[in-house]
C-alpha cells in the first residue's frame, strides 16, 4: 500500500462534503421527532437523499484525484463498489416494500413471499417493529444521536433547544456534547 497522504486542498475538500452530510444526517433525526409530524415525510426524504448525495460527490472526488494520479479503473471501480450501486430513480424495491410492511405489522403476500429476499426483509422489518416497542438501549445509536445533535445545537447557539423534543437521555447527553464544544473566548493582548 502507498503511504502518501491525501493532499491537503483534497483532504480539507471532504472534510467539508462529510461536515455537511453529518449536518444533513442530523436534519433527518429532527424530522423523526413528533413536534415536526406535518413535515417528517418531505424533509426526511430531502434530507436523507441530501446527505448521500453529499456523500456521493466525496466519494467521486476522491475517485477523481485517484484516477488523475494513475489508479486503474478496475481498481478504481472495486474501491468504489461499483456492483453495489442502487439508483433511487428506480424507486422502492420489492425488498424495500418488504421490509416498510414488515416495519408497519402488515403481511405480504402469498406472490411476495415466494421471493427469499422478500421474505428475510419482511422478517427483518418485523424484528425491528417489535424492538421499536422497547426503549432504545444500544448506546452506540443513543450517543450518535446526542453527537449530531449537541453539535447542531452549539453551531446554531441554541441549546435550550435540545428539552424541547429529544428523549431525557438523548437531550441530557446531547447537552453535555455541546457544552464540550464550547469554544473559549480568545484571550486579546493590548
Amino acid at each position: 500500500m502507498e503511504s502518501t497522504p491525501m493532499p491537503e486542498p483534497l483532504r480539507r475538500a471532504v472534510h467539508q462534503l462529510v461536515a455537511e452530510a453529518v449536518s444533513n444526517c442530523q436534519d433527518v433525526l429532527t424530522y423523526t421527532e413528533p413536534f415536526v409530524a406535518h413535515d417528517w415525510k418531505r424533509m426526511t426524504l430531502y434530507r436523507s437523499t441530501d446527505a448521500a448525495d453529499t456523500m456521493n460527490m466525496a466519494a467521486m472526488l476522491i475517485a477523481a484525484h485517484c484516477q488523475r494520479t494513475g489508479m486503474s479503473t478496475n481498481t478504481l471501480e472495486g474501491y468504489l463498489q461499483v456492483t453495489q450501486q442502487e439508483l433511487r430513480s428506480a424507486a422502492p424495491s420489492e425488498e424495500d416494500r418488504a421490509y416498510a410492511a414488515g416495519l408497519a405489522g402488515e403481511a405480504l403476500s402469498y406472490e411476495e413471499m415466494r421471493a427469499p429476499a422478500n421474505r428475510d426483509r419482511h422478517h427483518k422489518g418485523q424484528v425491528e417493529a417489535e424492538e421499536a416497542l422497547r426503549p432504545e438501549y444500544d448506546p452506540m445509536k443513543l450517543f450518535t444521536e446526542a453527537c449530531l445533535h449537541g453539535l447542531r445545537a452549539r453551531l446554531s447557539e441554541d441549546i435550550d433547544s435540545l428539552d424541547s423534543y429529544l428523549p431525557p437521555q438523548v437531550a441530557a447527553m446531547a447537552r453535555k456534547v455541546a457544552e464540550a464544544l464550547e469554544v473559549p473566548e480568545l484571550a486579546t493582548t493590548s
